[in-house]
């Protein structure tokens, strides 16, 4: 019954966290609304007469298109700079050789000799720079907000009006191929797919080199009239290479190309787009907000005269959704519904009359139409939800009616009325300008009541954990009494739902989760408070040391500055520094580092070892000044914020493969195998200087031989990995199904040792000295891990009761003989050498999820920790309470470690940050298993919090009750 209170408890808790992360997520993850509704040829935007151009001709819509074809070829992840130039090298500097820089000559060519055919747009993209969310404002020209982004990598067909719904419904034939994703989004659109899987990001060519097999017979062909292309070698690429590497500079060349043999192909009714969805970070990544992300390439051209004028200097910065609007009056489509870009108004000039006045308001005839449009969706949006700025709304709306009203004006008189057209064109920009501003305003505005109810409970979640924690360690103590206000609370959220519900109120289930979390926390908190607070101050619940408690605070604080947000990468580390210079001082302060620490257990009859103090102030001063070493050198591995461009991130945080000659690869392999083999002979110096390898066991027998064969593994795929791109063409389906095999061993060798350690998780070696040598194992009495509170207190003392029981027979025999000698090893180490062995077999599969150079970073981890253990130990006395008492100082310094090893693993909080490298190791190329490459990310991403979990529980082995040191004691001899 008692297990069974314990798990409805944490259940409970784990309820009471799950509603408040979740009403926190409401409230900062940004949703809007999506309409359903779809513009026709058949419903004009809005009231008064369509331009003079779109009625009684055929294709003709709200106006008269202007191509009946189009090209349009999106480049994944084309940076604006990447179309620009070589820049000239200017006297007194250096000269600036980049990769990427230069390689679209031909696109650069056609800009200089066709200046009224090509034009070259800076493309402003909006965050989150995802594929899948950005191919979905290149089409429905809406705003996508971050919570779309946990489906870039399981899309869903858009609902909202888009421009591929429009091609199809008015006829026209939509070929497409490229990135498989389209087929989500548009599933049945096309007359025509070629689609290629794009998940895998180390795969540079099979989605380029498709459509390539059928791009230019299928233009040839005819039969088609909108042509969509998307290529992806430039976006793997970087993630795999980075924008600086010499492959990048091929790719580019590549499409370069493409955009030639496009252009030679084009007719004169075709007009060819060329842009990316979005750009990339120095590192390669994207899905943030930085200027390289969200800065994007976009060219036009016509084979035909397209613009009135040369093209400006410095190209023009529109944003990217303002692509929609254009192409649907271009093609002579209905502009999707739900758009809120601009159209962009010089293409739509009349270059073939000669008077401005007719440029000037066909201009304005595609701004008013567009203005019509977004005034429509403002309209039926503000009906639908409340989350538009109701003041701003009204002025937007009046600008656009007078606007509205000088336009038709105009069109009634339009001659001599050329400066009117301009203020006209001027409204209209400002209107969609203005609308564009209060949508993004209106959907990236925080619901900071839902955040801070979030955090609330969360926090009172803690305080709940920090009370029982406490009374858990009183005799007699019970958990039912803690489910009766549980009960009482969650009955009165659901009658209250029920009112709720019974009154037609529409219910939100995370605020009606939330109501049933807070309806039985606050009874417990009141029954806690009567019960507990009235009787003893509120200082007894906080049992740690008040520097401790305000370095804790100043984390705590730290979350609520920007600055501090952004310099986490540093403040970790400098606050874990602070603890251990405070650990250390406190332990000399109080004088806890200068007696000996005697392994004398008398009830046990242990010898007391001779010699000298182990612990004094020169040993926990080497401790601290190694740990404060290794802290300063894993800070060399680093990623910088994207808000700190200043900031240079390491170099060491690539893989091998993206680094350029042989010599300095194998420089670095060399260095990431002997990290490995230093990683594996510092454990196995540990295990067998606390005597844990004299044990035949099966887990002893597995870390002997189980954990050099897993470094052999993990040594082997690293140099598959950084030659793989360089094998010979015979070698590489051998060495792909080894790049395969080889993780997936490893991962299996770690789970049959973590298997065998569940099964036999303390061995302890006995040799009996009485006349000829004996030796054998004995095990503690229950077989696996403890389970119940007494396997936890008394492991020792019930494996000396059972030592006696072994050999009661022999002493009987060998009275005569004096007394029997009895070694027993390992019981200094009883509980953290099964902690350390554990800790091991998780780190090599987590090591495999990094690059080859993080192996240095695994090092440095192992030795802090295992240096903060040992400082931890010369602390903590031996007549500490509990089996398991641990002191704050510890918890903290876990903590802090934790993060600043986030950090040091190349991670950042951030979208950009996220190794997706990770969720192609041991997967073959097509799978579709997209729940193990989440899972292989998730724990590339939280590998050092995983790893210190671990390795906390090795804090409880620090000093377990009734044995020696648990770092400590490597053969205790006892007399029967």
């Amino acid at each position: 019954m008692r297990k069974i209170s314990v798990l409805l408890f944490l259940a409970w808790v784990g309820f009471l966290f799950y509603a408040g992360i979740a009403l926190f997520t409401s409230g900062f993850l940004l949703t809007r609304l999506e309409l359903t509704n779809h513009s026709s040829c058949q419903e004009p935007p809005g009231p008064g007469s369509l331009p003079w151009g779109s009625r009684g001709e055929p294709g003709s819509c709200w106006m008269a298109s202007r191509f009946s074809r189009l090209v349009l070829v999106l480049i994944d992840a084309l940076r604006f700079d990447f179309a620009q130039p070589q820049l000239s090298h200017v006297s007194g500097e250096p000269p600036v050789s980049l990769p990427f820089l230069g390689k679209l000559a031909f696109l650069q060519r056609i800009l200089e000799i066709q200046p009224y055919h090509a034009r070259l747009y800076q493309s402003k993209v909006d965050p989150p720079t995802t594929t899948m969310q950005r191919l979905k404002a290149l089409t429905t020209g809406s705003l996508p907000t971050f919570i779309d982004a946990g489906s870039n990598f399981a899309s869903y067909a858009i609902a909202e009006d888009n421009l591929v719904k429009q091609l199809t419904s008015t006829g026209r034939r939509v070929v497409f191929m490229g990135d498989e994703t389209w087929n989500d989004l548009f599933p049945g659109a096309f007359s025509q797919a070629f689609f290629f899987p794009s998940f895998d990001v180390r795969d540079l060519h099979t989605v380029d080199n498709g459509i390539l097999e059928h791009l230019y017979p299928t233009m040839d062909s005819g039969e088609w009239d909108v042509l969509i292309t998307h290529f992806l070698g430039v976006d793997h690429c970087g993630h795999k290479h980075g924008p600086h590497h010499p492959e990048m500079a091929k790719k580019l060349s590549q499409m370069d190309q493409v955009i030639q043999g496009l252009v030679e192909r084009l007719e004169n009714d075709t007009l060819l787009v060329v842009t990316g969805d979005h750009g990339m970070t120095t590192s390669g990544n994207h899905g943030g907000d930085s200027e390289l992300e969200t800065s994007a390439a976009l060219f036009l051209y016509s084979p035909t005269a397209l613009f009135p004028s040369a093209p400006p200097e410095e190209p023009e910065v529109i944003p990217q959704i303002s692509l929609v609007p254009t192409l649907a009056l271009l093609l002579g489509l209905p502009i999707p519904f739900g758009n809120i870009g601009e159209v962009i108004a010089e293409v739509f000039s009349e270059v073939e009359d000669s008077q401005p006045h007719s440029s000037t308001l066909a201009q304005a005839s595609a701004l008013h139409l567009n203005a019509q449009q977004v005034s429509r969706f403002l309209h039926t949006y503000s009906t639908a939800a409340q989350d538009l700025q109701v003041k701003e709304l009204h002025r937007l709306q009046n600008l656009f009616s007078k606007a509205s009203a000088d336009y038709q004006r105009l069109l009634q008189s339009p001659q001599g009325a050329e400066a009117a057209l301009q203020t006209v064109i001027t409204e209209l920009q400002q209107f969609l300008r203005g609308v564009r501003a209060m949508c993004i305003e209106s959907w990236a505005r925080f619901s900071l009541v839902r955040m801070a109810g979030g955090a609330a409970l969360l926090a009172a979640t803690c305080f709940l954990c920090l009370l029982v924690s406490q009374w858990a360690t009183s005799p007699g103590f019970c958990f039912r009494p803690l489910l009766i206000p549980m009960a009482w609370g969650l009955t009165g959220a659901v009658v209250c739902a029920g009112l709720l519900a019974t009154t037609g109120l529409k219910l939100d289930s995370v605020v009606l989760g939330a109501m049933a979390a807070v309806g039985s926390l606050l009874p417990f908190l009141w029954k806690a408070w009567a019960g507990w607070g009235a009787k003893r101050p509120l200082a007894a619940l906080l049992p740690m040391p008040g520097p401790v408690l305000f370095l804790l605070l100043i984390r705590f604080a730290g979350f609520f500055s920007d600055s501090f947000v952004i310099a986490e990468a540093r403040a970790a580390p400098f606050l874990l520094i602070s603890l251990i210079l405070l650990l250390v001082a406190q332990l000399h302060w109080e004088g806890k580092l200068l007696p000996p620490k005697l392994l004398t257990i008398p009830r046990l009859g242990f010898l007391t070892p001779a010699g000298p103090p182990r612990h004094n102030g020169t040993h926990a001063l080497g401790l601290g000044v190694g740990l404060l070493l290794c802290i300063r050198l894993a800070g060399l591995f680093h990623r910088c914020p994207e808000e700190t461009p200043a900031c240079s991130s390491s170099p060491w945080l690539s893989p091998l493969a993206s680094m350029v000659g042989g010599r300095a690869k194998n420089v670095w392999y060399g260095a990431c195998v002997g990290a490995l083999a230093a990683l594996l002979a510092a454990v196995r110096l540990w295990l067998r200087r606390y005597g844990n390898l004299k044990s035949p066991e099966p887990p002893v027998l597995f870390v002997r031989w189980g954990l050099p064969l897993m470094g052999l593994g993990t040594a082997a795929y690293w140099a598959l990995a950084s030659g793989a791109d360089e094998a010979p063409p015979r070698l590489r389906a051998l060495v792909a199904g080894a790049s395969v095999m080889l993780p997936r061993a490893v991962a299996g060798l770690a789970a049959s040792g973590l298997m065998l350690l569940l099964w036999r998780p303390v061995t302890v070696l006995v040799k009996a000295a009485a006349g000829a040598p004996r030796t054998r194992t004995v095990l503690t009495p229950f077989s696996g891990p403890p389970t119940s509170q007494a396997d936890l207190d008394y492991v020792v003392p019930q494996i000396y009761r059972h030592m006696q029981e072994e050999f009661r027979g022999r002493l009987e025999r060998t009275k005569s003989q004096g007394p029997l000698t009895v070694a027993a090893y390992q019981l200094g180490s009883v509980y953290s050498a099964a902690m350390v062995t554990a800790l091991t077999l998780l780190a090599f599969p987590l090591l495999l999820l990094h690059a080859e150079r993080i192996s240095l970073v695994f090092l440095l981890l192992f030795l802090q920790s295992f240096l903060l253990l040992h400082l931890l130990a010369a602390g903590i006395p031996i007549t500490t309470p509990g089996p398991f008492t641990v002191p704050w100082q510890a918890v903290s310094a876990w903590a802090f470690m934790a993060t600043q090893t986030f950090y040091s693993t190349g991670h950042q909080p951030v979208f950009p940050a996220i190794h997706w490298h990770a969720a192609f190791v041991g997967v073959p190329e097509g799978h579709d298993f997209t729940w193990l490459s989440a899972l292989l990310v998730g724990a590339n991403t939280f590998a050092s919090h995983i790893l210190f979990a671990d390795f906390g529980l090795c804090l409880g082995s620090l000093h377990p009750p009734q044995a020696s040191h648990g770092l400590e004691g490597v053969c205790p001899q006892v007399h029967f």
